[in-house]
């Protein structure tokens, strides 16, 4: 079968499998916003726009200000074409943040992720990663050119020192894990990883993506929530959830990472910077945080709203201490049928189904927002209670 034939069957039965549109959005996001096809808004429980700052009007003014100051753009990689104050501000901003020396941007976590490994490993490393990590740090993995990977069961601290203790490459480890992971909403066991990998000199990686200006008492992050702000080796994160939700990542590390990186990561190198409006709008929604602490209060509450509201259905909602709700359902018709039904009530939760969680394991991922009002919470809530009877 040629790879045309093979790109139309498979397109065939992905039809035949029920394709689920993506939603066109027409409006700012927020708490509510406007979809295609819908005449009144609907409230938004699947956003990564944790402190609702992606329709601020400081940050969409410091994003203006910096296109008509800066260009849509610098056209070239930052070596190249060099790079504008308001990148530099920036990384220096989000080191700040997350507790280390430096940062470097790329233009989404994703490259950031496949950027640190891909950097650090050679054929004489051994890469150690959670079962349960993003989609991004397992393409991370796959890209890197280390002698040897392995996936330790999720949080398996015993696995994890075995690996560290016997491995034949075990001098030049590097472990990789997610703060707070995307499906279940559990927070990794930092202060326990921290402290096995500085006992056998491991490199530790912590992507941050779901817990940077989100958790820990000033939003730093997993590092700040869990007491271990400025000792993990390599955090890594978006821009695109909390930190003004428009697009573009970053690694934070020390000051020699960040020389490293600049030097030697392809993403890097070979890749422009994110915009300088995305840049300057980042830079901004840190400000905002730092400034305004009624932003992670807001979301606290509305986060243990919907988590205790939810808690008493019929759905099995996952404990955590993030801003992520899980709802398992199990079956995916279950779950395709709650999301449709809840559409149909105002309220947008995406199902989430095999591939992206095992099979049998189907959920509705909430997320909650400092952008949700007290009617939008009552609202989600009264349409869960409605939908959950039926089904």
């Amino acid at each position: 079968m040629s790879i045309g034939d093979l790109v139309a069957a498979t397109a065939a039965q992905i039809e035949e499998e029920g394709v689920v549109p993506e939603p066109v959005v027409e409006s700012p996001m927020s708490g509510r916003a406007r979809f295609a096809g819908r005449e009144d808004p609907l409230v938004v429980l699947c956003s990564n726009n944790y402190l609702g700052l992606a329709s601020d009007p400081d940050v969409v003014a410091a994003t203006v200000a910096a296109v008509h100051e800066y260009g849509a753009g610098s056209a070239a990689a930052r070596f190249i074409a060099g790079t504008t104050p308001v990148h530099l501000a920036l990384e220096a901003a989000l080191a700040e943040l997350v507790g280390t020396a430096a940062a470097v941007t790329f233009s989404s976590c994703s490259t950031a992720n496949h950027a640190v490994l891909a950097t650090l490993a050679d054929k004489q490393t051994l890469i150690c990663s959670d079962e349960l990590n993003h989609a991004s740090i397992i393409d991370g993995v796959r890209l890197a050119r280390a002698g040897a990977k392995q996936v330790y069961p999720h949080a398996d601290l015993d696995a994890l020192r075995e690996l560290l203790t016997s491995h034949p490459l075990r001098d030049q480890a590097i472990v990789v894990t997610d703060g707070v992971f995307s499906m279940e909403g559990d927070l990794a066991p930092l202060p326990d990883l921290v402290d096995l990998c500085r006992r056998h000199g491991a490199f530790l990686v912590v992507d941050d993506s779901h817990a940077t200006g989100v958790l820990g008492e000033h939003g730093r992050g997993t590092t700040e929530q869990l007491g271990v702000l400025g000792e993990v080796d390599a955090v890594t994160g978006t821009l695109g959830k909390a930190l003004g939700g428009a697009a573009g990542g970053f690694v934070a590390g020390s000051a020699d990472l960040a020389r490293v990186l600049r030097r030697h990561a392809r993403p890097y190198i070979f890749s422009n910077p994110v915009p300088p409006g995305v840049a300057a709008g980042s830079l901004r929604a840190i400000g905002r945080l730092r400034e305004d602490p009624s932003l992670l209060a807001r979301l606290r509450t509305v986060t243990e709203r919907l988590r205790a509201g939810l808690s008493e259905l019929d759905l099995e909602v996952l404990a955590g201490e993030s801003a992520i709700i899980p709802c398992i359902v199990g079956e995916e018709s279950r779950a395709r049928h709650l999301g449709d039904a809840l559409l149909d009530e105002g309220v947008l939760v995406t199902p989430f189904a095999y591939p992206v969680v095992p099979r049998g394991t189907a959920r509705l991922r909430v997320q909650a927002s400092a952008a949700l009002s007290d009617d939008d919470v009552d609202r989600a809530l009264t349409a869960f209670r409605s939908v959950t009877r039926l089904s």
